[in-house]
């Protein structure tokens, strides 16, 4: 499964540490373990969070109001309920953390968080940031585009969905799963494992052809959906199935015309996407 759900878990990055995030209120909150584990590279960030809250009764009196429990994506690919904590809510906690670390993250975090100020303000910006990042991690212009229309394309239809009664996260994952069965013959997590990942987001790790099969399962999807108005879960479930199944003939025809499968065990995690490429 990808990264792209309601709501959707995006990764930021201190110090090559990936924190998990995701919009709650119109803010950022951020997954507490990550934060701990960024900070003090513990081997057990449940037991490390628990002698903190031991150690600080006033921290650990308002841990119900500082944390709060929002699904991000877990490393084995689902949706699970994850304490999270907003930019003041994760300061507070910081102050119980003896690390060097400390002052740099404070810093770290306040930048974030101002992004995001000024993504509200000019949501263009979030979309240049996007660009940037992939670029620094070595995606060539090319692939840059394609996921950069994937991620539209993906969001015209969590648009549609939520407009036709689907309205529970596990039902897009789910949906999600419909259209990749139809189209690769695999689920999201499946796929994953045949390229060797856990957290990181399938859809980064993909392929240009893995990307434009992509993203015709989502476009049919969506355009089915538009035509015919499914409504509520099951409805939805056939469309989405009918319009993987549009990728997935399509994937089958070139693979016949080729001789080579499209699904690729190929990742990005050793080697950028554009030093592959170049090979």
């Amino acid at each position: 499964m990808t990264n792209e759900l309601i709501p959707q878990t995006k990764i930021a990055v201190f110090r090559k540490k990936e924190i998990r995030k995701t919009l709650h209120k119109n803010e950022w909150w951020f997954s507490v373990a990550d934060v701990v584990e960024a900070l003090t590279d513990s081997s057990d960030v449940k037991q490390y969070i628990k002698k903190i809250r031991q150690r600080d009764p006033q921290l650990d009196s308002n841990w119900g109001t500082i944390c709060t429990p929002l699904e991000l994506l877990a490393p084995d690919g689902k949706l699970r309920e994850t304490n999270c904590a907003n930019t003041e809510g994760v300061f507070r906690i910081i102050q119980s953390i003896p690390s060097p670390k400390a002052e740099p993250f404070k810093r770290w975090l306040a930048r974030v968080g101002y992004e995001r100020v000024q993504e509200i303000e000019d949501p263009e910006l979030a979309t240049k940031r996007t660009r940037a990042l992939y670029k620094a991690k070595g995606y060539s212009d090319d692939w840059i585009e394609k996921r950069m229309r994937g991620i539209a394309i993906r969001e015209e239809l969590t648009d549609e969905w939520k407009k036709h009664g689907v309205k529970e996260n596990k039902e897009y994952e789910i949906l999600t799963a419909e259209i990749s069965k139809a189209t690769f013959g695999l689920t999201p997590s499946k796929y994953k494992k045949i390229k060797g990942l856990k957290r990181e987001n399938l859809r980064d790790h993909m392929n240009d052809l893995e990307l434009i099969f992509s993203m015709l399962g989502e476009a049919s999807t969506t355009q089915i959906t538009q035509v015919e108005n499914p409504e509520g879960f099951i409805e939805n479930k056939a469309v989405a199935k009918r319009g993987g199944n549009v990728a997935g003939v399509a994937r089958k025809k070139l693979e016949q015309e080729t001789k080579q499968k499209v699904i690729s065990r190929q990742n990005y995690l050793q080697k950028p996407q554009n030093k592959l490429l170049s090979k």
